[in-house]
């Protein structure tokens, strides 16, 4: 198969060209370095060109308003790109339960995304992934100091991004869902129980605090991060990966 990967050269997207390269397909990735612009379309044309599926990981730069405008032109360009090169399956990486946290914007603007490939011309699937592990320190960096870290009590079930790539790899590679994959990682934690384990595993001496109102999360209620029952779960451990990233 011939597969484009847009945002092909990022966390995600690079791990899904290897993995695809090395499963035998045809795996070109398409972001601005390869001369594709999402937003005026430029090089779409060129590289969608004689493929059968679309993966899109692209990530906006941003996480304010301005990810809104992203999503909506990038993903309108997308699919009358493959509408045009006759792409038989759009996929794209979006987060779980996206629809049901409007008080973060970026949320609102993937969920925007989804009901745009939804209503598109061609049949798609959604992965919905949760916060990856390695978001987990640059989340803490943002409300720290040289002693404490602050963190709210959210509760939260990080997934390696490997696993991540694992999910993309397989949905696109069958059939299209005309529907949503959630995948998330094998346990539920509280996001600042995770700073905590976090630095431990860092020999890190600074103290988390439980603040709800530090971060980008302490706007989310409840447990909307966590997958549900339905999710399928990874294999990676938390814990484990912290030993085997430092």
């Amino acid at each position: 198969m011939k597969l484009v990967v847009i945002g092909g050269s990022g966390l995600i997207g690079s791990q899904v060209v290897k993995k695809l390269t090395a499963a035998g397909h045809e795996a070109l990735p398409a972001a601005p370095d390869t001369g594709v612009d999402l937003i005026t379309g430029k090089g779409l044309d060129q590289a969608l060109e004689g493929a059968d599926v679309v993966i899109n990981v692209a990530n906006s730069p941003t996480f304010d308003e301005a990810s809104v405008h992203f999503f909506r032109a990038s993903m309108s360009n997308l699919l009358a790109a493959g509408k045009r090169a006759g792409v038989g399956h759009q996929v794209i990486l979006s987060i779980v339960h996206v629809d049901q946290v409007p008080e973060l914007v970026y949320y609102r603007a993937k969920a925007l995304q989804e009901d745009l490939l939804r209503h598109g011309p061609t049949p798609y699937s959604i992965v919905r992934a949760t916060q990856f592990f390695e978001f987990i320190e640059p989340t803490m960096s943002s409300t720290s100091d040289a002693s404490t870290v602050r963190l709210p009590a959210t509760a939260i079930q990080p997934i390696a991004s490997a696993d991540v790539v694992d999910a993309v790899v397989d949905v696109a590679t069958h059939a299209p869902l005309n529907g949503i994959r959630n995948v998330a990682g094998p346990d539920v934690f509280h996001l600042d129980d995770l700073g905590r384990i976090t630095l431990a595993a860092h020999h890190d001496g600074r103290t988390v605090v439980t603040d709800d109102q530090a971060g980008v999360f302490a706007a989310v209620t409840g447990d909307v991060l966590t997958a549900g029952p339905a999710a399928r779960l990874a294999p990676t451990h938390y814990r484990d990966w912290l030993q085997m990233a430092h």
